[in-house]
């Protein structure tokens, strides 16, 4: 049996809550947009409110790919077609979310530094915090300090994340940390820094809060900082 007469043959509506909230994590890690867009209009239309389905079914689905990548089961390929199915997900239930006045998860500013291009790994974190249930504002690539600094005082985020690829490049984090400092506002965000050449000395040198090796750790990381956060 071909996996498109497979597909024909479930039909969701037919499932009950916990069998379709179940096939939508399967879903999503298998990185099927349709299926997944369906299954949340499904659940809406069941009465669940915009922040069941966000979590139960999309955040619940995206921490198993989140594991598996981790562990190394799922590689970035894999990832980015969960995310992805996760946005066609997102796109429905973002409007209702908002009315509803549902809180986020927290707030993410990302981007990668100035003089860097890079930005798969960037993209990565910032679809898997979606994923967990944040608000991201992707800035892109090749950011100067005013951008970083503009966004901050814009969206007043819980989070700066900032990425580099380049050896070249990774000082500039150093830039923008110190500029936070100088202007003094550098202790009213949670800095966490990425990207391949960094390292935790890295991190710890140019003052940021953490260095998260990956998107899933970044993810922990990003949680874990804003619960204590929330906390105090």
């Amino acid at each position: 049996m071909s996996d498109d007469q497979y597909e024909e043959d479930l039909d969701l509506n037919s499932l009950s809550d916990e069998e379709l909230t179940e096939q939508m994590h399967d879903d999503l890690y298998d990185g099927m947009e349709d299926e997944i867009a369906q299954g949340t209009n499904i659940l809406l239309g069941r009465g669940w409110m915009p922040d069941r389905v966000l979590n139960e079914a999309l955040v619940g689905g995206m921490n198993i790919v989140g594991v598996d990548f981790r562990d190394g089961i799922l590689f970035v390929p894999e990832v980015l077609m969960a995310a992805n199915a996760m946005k066609a997900g997102m796109k429905i239930l973002r409007p209702l979310l908002a009315e509803t006045g549902a809180e986020p998860v927290g707030k993410a500013v990302i981007g990668t530094v100035k003089g860097d291009i890079h930005d798969i790994g960037k993209n990565l974190v910032a679809m898997m915090w979606e994923g967990a249930g944040f608000e991201v504002i992707d800035l892109g690539i090749n950011c100067p300090v005013d951008k970083y600094l503009a966004a901050l005082e814009e969206h007043k985020p819980d989070i700066l994340g900032m990425s580099a690829l380049l050896t070249t490049t990774m000082p500039y984090m150093k830039v923008v940390i110190d500029t936070m400092k100088e202007q003094g506002i550098r202790d009213d965000f949670i800095v966490l820094v990425g990207g391949a050449p960094l390292n935790e000395e890295f991190g710890d040198a140019v003052g940021a809060d953490a260095y998260c090796r990956d998107a899933a750790i970044a993810v922990e990381t990003a949680k874990k900082f804003i619960a204590a956060k929330r906390a105090a």
